[in-house]
């Protein structure tokens, strides 16, 4: 310690003082820095990427489930030596689907005595595999990941070894005990779940949980109960804020989103919003229109002239026409916002049916009946759709399971996060042709790079949680229409959302739109380092990992950017963008090993996965391998510890130099 005594401030001292209530003596204090020394020195755990899920639950829940082959790898690892492909991929989908496996196993076995000897190799392969995936953390970190019916049990079966004669014979009562039972099936998928949890320290979602898919419900059900999760939103999530926030113009386009691709149950039967206003109203004003332009992409086949798809695509066409007239409103009500070029109800030709677009020319339209448009007044809402409107909008503000699906988005969300020495975020951050930083004009002020997200994020927590005065929040509720779709949206970042043109115009050169300038800039090293640089990442291998536009591999894209410094993983997770993606998603894994990136085949289905043991054809690229594997001191939770342990040396030099007295360690009470 040397002979030169340690001088502590006046707040120096108050900070250990108070640290000492939980350490109040040296042994305790000593005691906790050999611990987390320790856990410094434990292998960094493995973190998850995911982007864009679009609602597709049934791949999000296998890839989640198979950890995007991780589970597969580490069974290979294991068992390569003592089992076949066959056996090996068994033990991968029962760990996937416990449940639906073990059904399809018990059915298959006549022989009781050949289903307990089953159960038998089954459990004890489970702990093997169970040991590998545990063997990165803490005893206590497992213990507090272990299901309360069987806690007790499986720490036994994992800290006693096998191969020491004496416990073999302890170990095999063990198992044999919950077979006879008759505990096997719900420990078997106990053990599962545990080996899913284990296997994956840390999910990252990076935007567009909603719209496309027919369950995003479902996953946001997994996402708000998973045990170390973050999300960086996309626009269509902030759509959904903007919907349960009561923006009319983002519930408008929520519902037209859920009747575009034929899933309106989302709205209805998981959220509880009625939509029967919706239909009443369809009927009255379109019921003798075809809405030939409106039919549902997709879930009627060849039933598309059914009663059922026509009403549909009447619903579809009466809240589009409602959803166009409330955006122009939006548009008049700020300029600012520079979105002029999207009053199309204004370029519209009435009686020839005929529309002029910013090229000048003119298209005619595929649907020229529009009986609530007044041509001197289109933005105007008819009597009837100001109160379908009114209903709608309280249907959103008051649906219960939808706040709370919000209130999961912003506890463990945000524009942007910075873990590990990567950047994740949605979409982009605006920029000028030359690379540098687009200020952009924010309710008053201008902003950009890190600073135009912090204030994208104030607005959207402003927005729904009501906070600020009725100017504020006026704009603020406005704000998140613009982040789904304006030119300057860090969130969208395209200079316009063609909806109106897909819908109403046959000649598809109308519907491009040209993205910002950071899509252009993506390859370019120099401004992605420019970028880590604006939000302080530090580090020698850093990057961007982001989503929101598809990687189009068919085409020869490669999702890695900027010699590696950005990774894109939307890669079409929704089923809507395979044809021209080629693929069904990447996904990324960082383990203490280096970065892989996965690339997905199309999922068929669960019942496929558990009958035939198909698993998604992933292909696994190796993007970056460090030299040396990666500990948890090398991570941010690393840093943290590690100041831990520097506050705790220092109060430890506070007893010994008697700045502060040892005390006996005793629980501590607000009693008196």
């Amino acid at each position: 310690m040397g002979n030169t005594k340690k001088k502590f401030d006046a707040n120096e001292l108050r900070y250990l003082r108070l640290l000492s209530r939980n350490f109040p003596n040296v042994a305790t204090a000593s005691t906790e820095i050999i611990n987390l020394e320790a856990i410094l020195n434990l292998p960094k755990g493995t973190e998850h990427f995911l982007a864009d899920l679009h609602g597709e639950y049934d791949a999000f829940q296998h890839v989640l489930r198979n950890a995007s082959g991780t589970v597969k790898r580490k069974v290979s690892e294991i068992f390569n030596e003592t089992l076949g492909l066959k056996e090996q991929k068994d033990l991968c989908t029962l760990i996937y689907y416990p449940e639906q496996k073990l059904e399809l196993v018990k059915s298959g076995f006549v022989d009781e005595e050949e289903l307990v000897n089953w159960y038998f190799i089954t459990i004890n392969r489970l702990v093997k595999v169970c040991r590998n995936v545990s063997s990165k953390y803490t005893r206590s970190k497992v213990t507090k990941a272990l299901p309360g019916d069987f806690s007790y049990i499986i720490q036994e079966l994992l800290h006693e070894s096998t191969s020491d004669p004496n416990k073999q014979g302890y170990v095999d009562v063990i198992v044999r005990t919950i077979i006879s039972t008759g505990r096997a099936d719900n420990f078997i998928i106990a053990m599962c779940n545990l080996i899913h949890q284990l296997t994956i320290d840390r999910l990252h979602i990076l935007g567009d949980v909603f719209d496309r898919g027919e369950s995003p419900d479902k996953i946001m059900d997994i996402l708000c109960t998973y045990h170390n999760l973050d999300i960086q939103w996309g626009n269509h999530d902030i759509l959904w804020i903007g919907a349960a926030s009561g923006n009319d113009c983002c519930i408008c386009n929520v519902i037209r989103n859920s009747l575009r691709y034929n899933n309106q149950n989302v709205i209805e039967d998981a959220y509880g919003i009625n939509l029967l206003p919706l239909a009443t109203f369809a009927l009255d004003v379109y019921g003798d229109d075809e809405c030939k332009c409106f039919f549902p992409k997709e879930g009627f086949g060849d039933g598309a002239s059914s009663s059922l798809a026509r009403l549909t695509a009447q619903m579809h066409k009466a809240i589009s026409i409602i959803q166009f007239k409330l955006e122009g409103q939006a548009i008049k009500r700020h300029p600012e916002f520079k979105m002029d070029h999207r009053l199309l109800f204004d370029r519209i030709d009435y009686e020839r049916g005929m529309i002029t677009l910013d090229d000048g020319k003119e298209y005619e339209l595929l649907d020229k009946s529009f009986p609530t448009i007044l041509p001197s007044a289109p933005y105007q809402l008819s009597q009837d759709e100001e109160e379908l409107v009114r209903k709608l909008h309280k249907s959103f503000v008051e649906s219960e399971k939808l706040h709370r699906h919000m209130r999961c988005l912003f506890s463990k969300g945000g524009m942007y996060n910075v873990v590990n020495g990567n950047l994740l975020y949605h979409a982009s951050i605006p920029l000028n042709a030359d690379g540098t930083l687009k200020e952009v004009f924010v309710d008053g002020k201008t902003y950009k790079g890190r600073a135009l997200l912090d204030k994208a994020e104030e607005l959207i927590r402003d927005a729904y949680f009501k906070e600020g005065d009725d100017r504020h929040l006026a704009f603020a509720v406005d704000y998140l229409w613009y982040l789904w779709c304006g030119p300057d949206s860090p969130a969208f970042d395209k200079n316009k959302m063609t909806t109106l043109e897909r819908y109403l115009i046959a000649d598809k050169k109308t519907y491009k739109e040209t993205k910002g300038h950071y899509y252009e800039l993506r390859d370019n090293e120099q401004v992605m380092d420019m970028i880590l640089d604006e939000f302080g990442v530090k580090g020698s291998h850093r990057h961007i990992i982001n989503g929101h536009v598809p990687v189009k591999l068919i085409k020869g894209e490669s999702p890695i950017k900027a010699n590696g410094k950005m990774m894109v993983i939307d890669g079409g997770f929704s089923k809507a963008y395979q044809p021209e993606t080629g693929i069904a998603g990447y996904t990324l894994v960082y383990h203490s090993r280096g970065f892989q990136l996965v690339q997905h085949e199309p999922f068929t289905s669960i019942e496929t996965a558990v009958k035939e043991g198909r698993d998604i054809i992933s292909t696994i690229q190796l993007i970056e391998m460090t030299d040396h594997r990666m500990l948890v001191k090398d991570t941010d939770m690393g840093a943290e510890l590690q100041s831990q342990i520097d506050d705790l040396n220092e109060l430890l030099i506070a007893y010994r130099e008697g700045l502060i007295k040892e005390r006996s360690w005793r629980p501590i009470t607000n009693k008196v």
